[in-house]
């Protein structure tokens, strides 16, 4: 064989078996892939949240009532001229509705009239106090002249105890008559404020606003008739001032410790889909609900509203900024979460820091001042070939998916294993198979060695 002949028949050689290398390496690595998954760390901007849902609500709302019972006759002109209805808007003292005033107007003339009868009274009183004040001074002018006579032959005893008798009579007369008067104020007072009262129920058949605002409810109609016993029937809802909105968050307990007043708040609602909307918490109330077992707290977010976008009592989905990392590392919660069986875990990968790792390869937390004042730890696991080991990291604010960590074995970039299908929980990885163990043969080829 010359040369030539003998270079080619290598150069075959080399390419067959570099063929061969190649084949077996990508049949071994799809038939064997590695027991868990991997993803990169990334370097973000991270902000954990608290969602929760609310209503929007008007910041002060006024209900309406009537003082009296009546039919509703009318209802009153806003200041573009239509009648009073819903999102009219209202100033201070615009007439709303008017009830049906007949008995009430009727209740006030004869109110007038027993004031009249009550006032008459009181002057015929005064008229009779100045008889009596007459019959009086005469009286006691006839009793001075009979104590100056006394019984004598001039007057008879008959004729001075009747002098004295008559003085006595028209002295009492005058305080008589003197409290016929006072009697007769007093009625005259009394019927003044029945009069009064009357004039009063009067008015009230005319409903007016005591704000300015914005009718958000009316609740009659035109001849319906409204009784008012122990509570006033409602008739409008005002909204004060709809550019100031408040959402009415229902908090559950686990997380109201995270909120305070002033901490900022977004939120979208269904009306205006993909704006978001911002406000801040209020107040929290102090007066918990239960729900099922569940304890939860309504929180007050306060947002302003001068675009007018928002309308009241629609649906809310707020979300309360507890925290923001910026330029972080992130992680997924997965990663934190996965534990490898025992078999995938490099020598010596076993131990964080010189200590052995304890449930779920998280390091035992040590008792004592320092661990009061560390910082909340974890554990991702970063291949190594294909086994893992462990890397300890300083946790940092999470939410749904991520979590900011610290570490110095960490970098952007930086692959972390996840676990394979059905393992982010913490389920176990399959074992390595056993040479003695049944393999199943592939279709159109023969079982793998």
């Amino acid at each position: 064989m010359n040369l030539p002949t003998k270079r080619s028949a290598v150069i075959a050689i080399v390419a067959a078996c570099a063929a061969l290398a190649f084949m077996g390496y990508r049949y071994f690595t799809s038939s064997n892939p590695a027991p868990f998954r991997t993803v990169p760390v990334t370097r973000g901007d991270l902000r954990a949240i608290i969602s929760a849902t609310g209503t929007v609500e008007p910041e002060e709302v006024i209900d309406i009532g009537a003082q009296v019972a009546g039919r509703i006759v009318a209802f009153g002109k806003d200041k573009n001229g239509k009648a009073a209805d819903y999102g009219s808007v209202v100033e201070a003292g615009m007439v709303l509705a008017r009830i049906d005033d007949a008995l009430y107007a009727a209740d006030v003339e004869s109110a007038k009239a027993t004031l009249g009868q009550s006032q008459a009274s009181l002057q015929r009183a005064e008229a009779d106090l100045g008889q009596l004040k007459a019959k009086l001074y005469q009286a006691e002018r006839d009793w001075g002249r009979a104590k100056k006579l006394g019984p004598s032959d001039a007057l008879s005893q008959a004729d001075y105890d009747a002098a004295q008798s008559a003085y006595e009579t028209a002295k009492a007369n005058v305080e008589v008559g003197k409290a016929a008067i006072s009697q007769a104020k007093k009625t005259v007072e009394q019927s003044k404020a029945g009069l009064q009262r009357a004039q009063q129920n009067l008015s009230y058949c005319t409903i007016t606003s005591p704000v300015r605002g914005v009718i958000v409810d009316r609740r009659v109609n035109i001849g319906q008739t409204v009784v008012a016993s122990l509570s006033a029937p409602s008739l409008f809802l005002i909204a004060k001032d709809l550019k100031r909105i408040q959402i009415w968050v229902s908090v559950n307990e686990a997380d109201i410790g995270r909120i305070h007043p002033g901490q900022p708040v977004t939120f979208t609602v269904d009306a205006y889909p993909g704006q978001v909307f911002r406000g801040e918490v209020g107040k929290v109330r102090l007066n918990a609900t239960m729900t099922q077992n569940v304890v939860t707290y309504t929180v007050e977010v306060s947002t302003d509203n001068s675009s007018g976008k928002l309308l009241p009592y629609l649906t809310a989905n707020v979300k309360f900024i507890v925290g923001e990392s910026r330029d972080a590392l992130l992680v997924p919660n997965a990663a934190l979460r996965w534990t490898p069986p025992p078999a995938l875990i490099a020598r010596g990968a076993g131990k964080i820091h010189g200590k052995k790792t304890g449930k779920k390869g998280v390091a035992p937390v040590s008792h004592g001042k320092a661990a009061a004042e560390s910082q909340p730890r974890g554990v991702v696991w970063v291949p190594q070939g294909r086994l893992v080991r462990a890397v300890p990291v300083v946790l940092g604010l999470s939410d749904d998916s991520k979590t900011a960590v610290q570490s110095e074995e960490l970098k952007e970039g930086t692959l972390v294993a996840l676990g394979g299908q059905g393992q982010e929980m913490g389920q176990s990885a399959p074992s390595a198979a056993s040479p003695f163990t049944p393999q199943l043969t592939k279709p159109g080829g023969r079982a793998p060695h």
